[in-house]
Formats: structure tokens, sequence, C-alpha cells
């Protein structure tokens, strides 16, 4: 027999279209044996190659019942009340980026579900035709594992709500909400969700990695707000987590990442907060050893409702910032104190007089422009190179470490963020979510940022740099939601201890790895 030519192929569609782009095509024998490694006994003719994420697979050509080909995509397309997205599609370029310019990858289909049985339709649609399947809530994950190649994507964006219920005090939100939405929501009523710092980050992938932000210290986590949710299985079941039903995929949800199924719909706690007194304060890069010293002493006795992470940054050129600040490389503090207005003065009274800031732009604030406040600097497409760890001690042996990496922020967009996860996050047990380092003091992220392509490697070494550098001083793992794809044992060492529990719930609901286009937990054996 010659080779399959993918250019024969019949008007009636029976020939499959190739899983992505085919790279080599070869003929089976008739017996029903696959001339790659993994044997098809139930095909009938021909069998086309091609690598998925490293691995050899083969889409057969013929008669086996969940070939894909034109018939059952276009049978997928109808059974959808969304959208399905091909790679001939006009729309397809658009709809296959995520936040991250730096991400390029391919899949042959983008569901853009509008419903909860459109998930269980596509979920069920991967599975029976084998596809790689990733999940796309917000597309902010930082390695850009909301997008796969030559695979589905299921895109929950159309599933965009949010209820605030301000008797109960909670928020409702879909899988495909992000914060914005949340914030305008809730704070109509007076009510915040503990959330990041970006308002077009998506609720899904920030609450199931764990979730830090302005409100850290004075609510917790945001996966110590969540009460419920909604997901869809890898066998397609429908199912609510929470307390009561499901607990140990409930335990699971809250900071192991998208392993366990598509999760629909969140239920939060919410809190009463409207305006708070915030924004950041700036000082020299010449005074940065010093401003490290007094923030690491001052932010761990400080109370609770007094939340600021430490930054290096590049001043933006433009306003509000004045003129003769611009394009300056700089240290600063972004604050949030969520106590009584009546009192910010008295409570800020100390910074302002350790030493006076170049720039001071704290003051009252309503929390969705604080959420907002940083989304016009990180638009959608910039290039982005995370490093990150928990840091346990800011020790004055890697303060000085601190000091020279931060001075050579290698562009404007980069930046590096000391994150403090103690106060009301540290009061949680370690093992009451996957989220284990509780004993730490804050998270460390290296950003190396750019909009332009050809500084990929630029901003990419100085991230490394600076994170070899520190990590000798780090506590060993780092917040999920702020790695590239960096291998299992980084992820083992980020869930310490708990990781061989999520490893037993992988297996009860997920026990083929279905969901693993994301920070990966194998099922256990």
């Amino acid at each position: 027999m010659s080779a399959f030519d993918p250019k024969r192929t019949s008007p009636s569609g029976i020939v499959a279209l190739l899983v992505g782009r085919m790279r080599r095509w070869s003929s089976c024998p008739l017996s029903g044996q696959c001339c790659c490694p993994m044997q098809r006994p139930k095909a009938k003719s021909w069998a086309g190659c091609y690598p998925v994420r490293g691995q050899a697979e083969c889409a057969i050509f013929g008669y086996e019942e969940n070939m894909l080909n034109e018939t059952t995509i276009a049978t997928f397309k109808s059974s959808l009340r969304g959208e399905l997205i091909k790679q001939s599609d006009t729309r397809y370029d658009t709809a296959r980026k995520v936040y991250n310019g730096m991400i390029d990858r391919r899949p042959l289909l983008i569901a853009n579900c509008a419903d909860v049985a459109d998930v269980i339709t596509a979920v069920k649609f991967g599975r029976d035709h084998k596809l790689v399947v990733s999940i796309r809530g917000g597309g902010h994950n930082a390695a850009g594992l909301s997008v796969c190649d030559d695979g589905l994507v299921i895109d929950l964006g159309r599933i965009n709500y949010v209820h605030a219920d301000p008797k109960n005090r909670t928020v409702l939100a879909g899988g495909g909400a992000l914060w914005g939405d949340v914030d305008h929501a809730a704070h109509a009523f007076g009510l915040a969700v503990p959330a990041g710092i970006i308002s077009t980050t998506g609720v899904g992938g920030l609450t199931l990695g764990g979730g830090i932000g302005h409100l850290t210290r004075q609510c917790g986590l945001t996966v110590d707000n969540l009460l419920s949710v909604d997901m869809v299985l890898a066998d397609g079941r429908f199912v609510t987590a929470s307390a009561k039903e499901n607990p140990d995929l409930f335990w699971a949800v809250r900071g192991g990442g998208g392993n366990f199924g598509v999760v629909t719909a969140f239920l939060f706690k919410a809190h009463p907060i409207h305006t708070s007194y915030a924004g950041p304060m700036l000082w020299s890069m010449e005074d940065a050893a010093e401003i490290l010293r007094w923030y690491r002493d001052f932010i761990g006795k400080a109370p609770n409702a007094l939340n600021g992470f430490f930054a290096f940054l590049t001043v933006p050129p433009g306003a509000p910032f004045p003129t003769h600040l611009h394009n300056k490389k700089m240290c600063g503090v972004v604050w949030c104190y969520t106590g009584p207005l009546k009192n910010a003065k008295r409570v800020f009274a100390p910074i302002r007089k350790f030493k006076a800031p170049a720039l001071d732009f704290v003051g009252p604030i309503p929390h969705p422009v604080l959420q907002s406040m940083f989304d016009p600097i990180f638009p959608p497409g910039l290039q982005w190179y995370w490093k990150a760890d928990f840091v346990r001690d800011l020790s004055d042996e890697a303060i000085p470490l601190h000091v020279k990496h931060g001075a050579l922020l290698p562009t404007m967009h980069s930046t590096m963020h000391l994150y403090p996860i103690d106060g009301k996050a540290s009061t949680i047990k370690k093992t009451a979510t996957p989220w284990c380092y509780r004993d730490a003091k804050w998270a460390a992220v290296m950003v190396g940022v750019d909009p332009d392509p050809a500084n990929k490697e630029k901003i990419s070494n100085w991230a490394k740099d600076y994170w070899t550098a520190l990590h000798p001083y780090s506590a060993g793992g780092a917040y999920i939601n702020f790695m590239m794809e960096e291998g299992d044992e980084r992820i083992r060492a980020t869930y310490g201890k708990n990781y061989d529990r999520l490893a037993k719930v992988k297996k009860r609901y997920d026990p083929t790895n279905f969901f693993h286009v994301n920070q990966n937990i194998k099922p256990a054996k």
C-alpha cells in the first residue's frame, strides 16, 4: 500500500481530519497494528501518526467509531449553545491568544461554552476523541496553561455572571467571570472578596491556585473564603463540592489548581469592605536596602487590617506620575488599609515619619479602583517570564541581593513583588487546604515583562538570575499561580506534605489524568 495522501479527501468527509499539524504519515498493516507505539485493534485501514505534547499518538482513518472527522466536528458544533472555533476560522488567532504574549500555542478546536451543558458536552467530546484538553477562564495563567497545542480548549469566558447576596454576604461567580466583574457587583453592596491586584484576572485560575492580593492579611487567601464550587468531572458528571458535599474534592480544589475538573461556579464569603485607605508609596532606589529592612520589621507587627506589598519598579512615563520620576527605577510599597478611615492617618503616621517617600499616592480609594489600578500598566499581550518562591525570613544576607538585582530591572514593565501572606492567612492550619506554606511570610515573584518579543531572552534571563541568587534563602516551594512549567519536583515542593493527599483525590476523580494541562498532580498509583 502507498502512503496516505491528505490532499485526496473524499467529498463525503469520511477521511478524518488530522489533530493538529500532521508531521508524518505512514501505513498500517491490515492486521490492525498501528505503525506507532499506540495500538488500535479496532482499526481497519490507515493511521496517521502525530506527536501530542511529546508523545506519538495516532488518528485512525476509516471505520473506527470515535474517529475525528468533519462529520463528528460538525455534530459537536451543533450540540453547543456557544461557539466552536476551528483553525480555519477568521477568529481563530484572536481566540487562541492568552494574557501572556510569550505563549504561542495552536489548539485544534476552541469551544466557547455558553453554559454548563456545553462544558459537559465538550469534556465528553475531548474524552471520547482522546484529545488533549485545556481549560480557560480568564487566560491569565503565568505559563499559558489555559491553551494547548493540537487539542481542545474549553473556554469558559461566556459563563460570566456574578450575583452578590448582601443579606448572607456571599458572592456567586460563573467560571468565566473576571475579578473586575466580582468587584463591580459586590461593591454596590459595600462588599469585597479577597483576590489579586489585576482586575482582568479570571476568578477561576486565581482561586484554584490559592489567591493572594491586597486583602490577604485582612481576610486570608481567596480559597479561605471559598464556600462551594460546581464542577464537571473528567467522566462528564456534574457535582457540587463543599464542606458537606464531596469534602475531599472541596479540599483539593482550594489550592490544587485545575487538576480535578472544570469549575463552572464559585460561591465566596464576602467582607464589608467598600473604601480603603490605599495606594503606592515610592522611595529612591538608593534607599532600597534601608526600606527593605524597615518594611520587614514593620509589616510583621502591623495590624491585620493593614496590607502592603514591597516592589522594585520603573515609574511609567505618563500621568499621574510626576515628570521628574518618569522612567526612574525605584522601590516602593503598595498599601491597603481596610480599618476605619478615621484611623488611617494615625496608622500611617509612623510610615510617613520613618522616611518621607518621593511619591505618596495613598489615600481613600474605592475597592474596585484599587483592584484595577495596575490594569493600564499591564494590558494583555505583554511578554511575561515568571519565577517565584515562598519566603519565611527576609534575612540581612538576602536584602543586598534583592537590591542588586532590583536595580537591574531590564525593562519598564519588569518588577519584583514581595506579597505578605501572614496575618489572617497564617491562622489557617497547613493541612486545612493544599496551601501548606502557612508559616511563610511572603510570596516572592520576579517577572520579566516587555511588549517586544525580541526582548524575551533579556527579560527571562533577568528573572532567572534574580531567582537563582535568592532561591537559597527561600522556603522551597512557590505560589502555584506564579510558576512557569517547571516540572514535577517544583510542584511537589510547592504542596509539600499535602501532595500525596492531592494525588489520592486526583486518582478518585480523574484516574486517567485527563485534566493534565496544568501544574499537574499525577494520580496516586
